[in-house]
C-alpha cells in the first residue's frame, strides 16, 4: 500500500457518512481515485434500487479524492454533475474517478460509477466535477 493511499483511507475513515455506508477507497494515485460501497438494504429506494444520493455521494468522494490526489489535502468540491444512466443493482457500488485537468488552484475531473453483480460491472452514472484548493495545506500534498 502506497503512503497516498494509506492517508487517504485515513482521510475517508474521518468522515462519518463514509464509515456509516461501509465505504472504502480501493486506489489513490496521482490523478486517479476508486472508492467501493458494499450495496446493503438499507442503501436503497423503494423499487429495491440503490438510492440516487448514494450513487451521487460515491461519484462526488471519488472526483474529490482525485482532485486531492493532484491538488493537496486542502479541498473541496466546488460542483459536480452526475448522469443517471441505469438503475443500480447488485453487491456493490465502484466509483472511478479521474483528473481530466489540473491547474494551480482547481481540477476538473470525471467519474464514472458501476454497479457490480454477479462480477459483471454496469454503468449506472457518469459525474464531471471541480475540486478547489481551500487554503494551506495541513498535511503535504504528496507522501
Amino acid at each position: 500500500m502506497t503512503d497516498l493511499l494509506e492517508l487517504g483511507r485515513k482521510v475517508l475513515m474521518s468522515q462519518p457518512f463514509s464509515v456509516l455506508i461501509g465505504a472504502e477507497l480501493r486506489e489513490f494515485s496521482d490523478g486517479k481515485a476508486e472508492l467501493v460501497i458494499p450495496i446493503t438494504e438499507t442503501l436503497k429506494q423503494q423499487n429495491g434500487y440503490v438510492h440516487g444520493g448514494v450513487i451521487g455521494y460515491a461519484a462526488d468522494n471519488a472526483i474529490t479524492f482525485a482532485g486531492g490526489s493532484v491538488l493537496g489535502t486542502s479541498v473541496l468540491t466546488a460542483e459536480y454533475k452526475i448522469n443517471y444512466v441505469a438503475p443500480a443493482v447488485g453487491d456493490q457500488l465502484i466509483a472511478q474517478a479521474s483528473v481530466i485537468y489540473a491547474g494551480k488552484r482547481q481540477a476538473v475531473c470525471r467519474c464514472d460509477v458501476y454497479a457490480v453483480k454477479d462480477g459483471v460491472k454496469t454503468l449506472c452514472a457518469a459525474a464531471q466535477g471541480t475540486i478547489v484548493k481551500t487554503g494551506e495545506e495541513t498535511l503535504p500534498p504528496k507522501l
